[in-house]
């Protein structure tokens, strides 16, 4: 796995961490969040992966139109970090995956307790039907090694990321606090491919289990 370093950023404390490093498999890239640039280096990764001229163009262009999107977004909501990976497999099927590190400060009048925290997550999971009962439809407290007690929330939700309408995407959202601060770092993992769910939900929690937070 590909490792990156990235702020982290910090408050008053000055115990805080100032950066952090999360791995990625070696098929994974991480997209340019730089407005100047990203939309040329998005097309160049993505036409990297097709396959010679059998690859459906107008599917290439979508893809190549969300992934900007994507871009455009995490930039505008001030993530950090984004990677992603597609792949197209022989039978002309598309593989594909996101994760965005967003940094979170809670206002200076709410708990930072992150089990009290979770709560509206899992009151919108309750009333959620897509995915109940599975691995798909969950609200819990994990641990990470080397990090320790983290929130963990997945669903399965409706997400216009590809232009074109709404596609049905799993989801897993890994909140992280960072130590000596007000600060949470939310990983999130998104795929459409529901049919892999299970695999996607492995490797997004391996991920995840990277982050390493640094002096």
């Amino acid at each position: 796995m590909s490792s990156m370093t990235q702020a982290a950023g910090t408050t008053e404390g000055v115990r805080a961490p100032g950066q952090f490093t999360l791995s990625y498999p070696d098929t994974w890239w991480t997209l340019d969040l730089d407005a100047q640039t990203r939309d040329t280096a998005i097309r160049r990764k993505i036409e990297a992966q097709a396959p010679g001229d059998d690859v459906d163009r107008e599917l290439l262009d979508a893809l190549i139109r969300a992934t900007r999107k994507t871009a455009r977004e995490a930039h505008a909501q001030g993530a950090l970090q984004v990677a992603g990976m597609i792949q197209f497999t022989e039978s002309g099927a598309v593989l594909s995956a996101t994760a965005l590190v967003m940094r979170v400060t809670p206002p200076e009048d709410s708990s930072t307790d992150l089990a009290e925290l979770l709560i509206p997550v899992a009151l919108k999971n309750a009333d959620n039907p897509m995915g109940r009962g599975t691995r798909a439809n969950r609200v819990e407290m994990v641990e990470l090694s080397g990090v320790g007690a983290v929130g963990r929330a997945t669903s399965i939700e409706d997400i216009d990321y590809w232009g074109r309408g709404t596609v049905r995407t799993a989801t897993m959202h890994t909140v992280v606090p960072v130590p000596h601060s007000r600060d949470f770092l939310v990983i999130s993992c998104l795929t459409p491919n529901l049919s892999l769910v299970d695999a996607f939900f492995d490797l997004f929690d391996a991920i995840s289990g990277t982050l390493r937070f640094l002096p």
